[in-house]
């Protein structure tokens, strides 16, 4: 099978799905859909451009000895910041064996130990061993990389790479097609479509500091929010604490599971920092780490994760990926602490969707990070991420496996122009404004300067990208200014503890969100509870 890249490819009408994203959520989907028709939109070549390819951590499972489903719900819950949905944890948790089994069919290597039983490590917050690695820290490679071999082998599935979803269009209520953009040419063509799943990966480029490609932008909750969607929890955004600092955009990651197996985070000084801030220390979650980070830089003194007496000479062979990271910035870190500091990683908030994986649009799907099903809450598990992915792929697949549609009429093309100098420049003013005022620590002043800069730069742009970029980036800020409270990622330094008031899911649209913008443009009190 190869990809689609001829002039007409768009003009076949028939009753393929579209899944719109190529990583782990599209992928798993697109197999679990087989032999029903589906065609994958990618925007780079199978294999680069999503994040779960680089995903390093594994995939949380209670499949090791003395591990329960239940045990590993109540530590999603726990770390959820009191608004995960305690059903939609319970059900992942119990779904995540059966999903690991479907990997193993698909023929992903998951560590084994000496037995021949998965070999299962530890990560920030879960109270037991339930992780399941690759080599150590390759597991988002190897697991993208038997996907994709399994569906070049997969007749009913149909790439089309170097492709971007740029709209959504909607006709009574209802999904009819999507307008894409090559990544080459910069040409538009339109695909007529009644069934689409978006699994187009997070928001992380949104920030001038990510863990993330540059494919991931929140493209795909902008298309979904201008077509009317519900979006869930944006103002929650992750960052991962120990993102290696050596000049790269985006940073490499030292994964979770380095701090598991006994690293310590460390200022200039050599002091171990984390433990006058949580019992827990370097395994406490994301978001406390992450601000206790975020203090050791701002301070001066600097921030490092040590691994030099806890892995040592073994990281090359236990960590590869994140040893030749830092081996090409100058860092050897079997002799050298790391230079670290927090950076955009995970969105837990996305397009609103049921337990099917539907969202508020008909005909609209949604899986992965681009989605917000309530497992996550205000601060997601570490590892969840790629479970949640393959858990909701397959029931959407299972979802549309039900339906049959009609065939779709055509869509007319459109044009555009942009000044691609001007374009970069407003990109380069909306990530710098999101690390600088949406970021690890926020406050009323910074967020409402930032809702003014989105507004601007979406209605200065001419690229549609860059448009969407905006709309997503103001989505966020606008949820961050109404929660006026600290809730798991979501930290306010005006409102430093959590409000009984605020322990809900936020819930909002498009339209809602410019509202409240307006107001905030104009320095109008806010009438709109987060929630709301």
């Amino acid at each position: 099978m190869s990809a689609i890249a001829h002039p007409d490819f768009m003009n076949t009408a028939s009753d393929h799905v579209v899944i719109v994203g190529a990583g782990l959520a599209g992928l798993f989907c697109a197999l679990k859909l087989a032999p029903r028709p589906v065609t994958v939109i990618s925007a780079a070549s199978l294999g680069e451009g999503a994040s779960s390819v680089w995903a390093q951590g594994g995939i949380a499972a209670a499949v090791g000895e003395g591990d329960t489903p239940e045990s590993h719900a109540a530590d999603t819950i726990a770390v959820g910041g009191g608004i995960v949905d305690e059903a939609v944890a319970h059900r992942l948790a119990r779904e995540a064996a059966g999903r690991i089994e479907d990997l193993l069919r698909y023929g992903v290597p998951f560590d084994r130990d000496l037995e021949g039983k998965l070999a299962v490590g530890r990560e920030a917050a879960h109270s037991a061993r339930r992780i399941v690695h690759v080599q150590g820290d390759r597991a988002g490679k190897a697991i993208i990389t038997a996907l994709i071999e399994t569906v070049r082998k997969t007749p009913s599935i149909r790439i089309i790479e170097g492709y971007t979803a740029e709209d959504l269009m909607v006709a009574d209520g209802a999904v009819a097609g999507l307008r894409l953009r090559s990544t080459a040419s910069g040409k538009t063509r339109t695909l007529p479509a009644r069934a689409v799943v978006l699994a187009t990966g997070g928001i992380g480029h949104l920030y001038a500091v990510t863990t993330n490609p540059s494919e991931s932008y929140g493209g795909g909750l902008a298309i979904a929010a201008r077509a009317g969607a519900v979006i869930a929890d944006p103002e929650f955004v992750q960052f991962h604490p120990t993102a290696v600092m050596i000049g790269k955009d985006p940073a490499p990651l030292a994964t979770e599971a380095l701090r598991g197996e006994g690293a310590t985070l460390i200022n200039g000084a050599g002091e171990r920092f984390m433990l006058k801030r949580d019992p827990l220390g370097e395994l406490a979650p994301r978001d406390i780490v992450a601000r206790g980070v975020f203090a050791e830089n701002a301070s001066g003194r600097g921030a490092f994760l040590d691994a030099t007496k806890a892995v040592g000479a073994e990281f090359a062979s236990r960590f590869p990926t994140v040893y030749a990271s830092c081996i090409a910035g100058g860092i050897d870190p079997a002799t050298q602490p790391i230079p670290i500091a927090p950076a955009a990683h995970y969105h837990m908030g996305g397009i609103a969707v049921d337990g099917r994986g539907r969202s508020s649009i008909v005909g609209l799907w949604a899986a992965g990070e681009v989605s917000s099903t309530g497992a996550h809450g205000a601060n997601r598990l570490a590892s969840n991420s790629l479970l949640e992915a393959v858990v909701y792929a397959a029931r959407i697949a299972d979802d549309i496996g039900r339906f049959t549609w009609n065939a779709p009429a055509p869509l007319p093309a459109t044009t555009e122009t942009a000044n691609a100098a001007v374009e970069r420049d407003l990109e380069t003013k909306l990530r710098q404004t999101m690390s600088a005022h949406v970021g690890v620590i926020r406050n009323a002043d910074g967020l409402a300067e930032a809702v003014r800069i989105f507004g601007e730069i979406e209605a200065a742009s001419q690229s549609r990208a860059l448009r969407n970029m905006a709309t997503t980036a103001l989505i966020v800020a606008t949820s961050a200014y109404v929660r006026e409270e600290s809730r798991g990622a979501h930290f306010r330094s005006d409102f430093p503890v959590a409000v009984p008031v605020f322990a809900r899911r936020t819930m909002t649209t498009l339209s809602a969100t410019r509202a409240v913008a307006a107001e905030i443009a104009h320095g109008a009190p806010l009438q709109l509870a987060a929630g709301a």
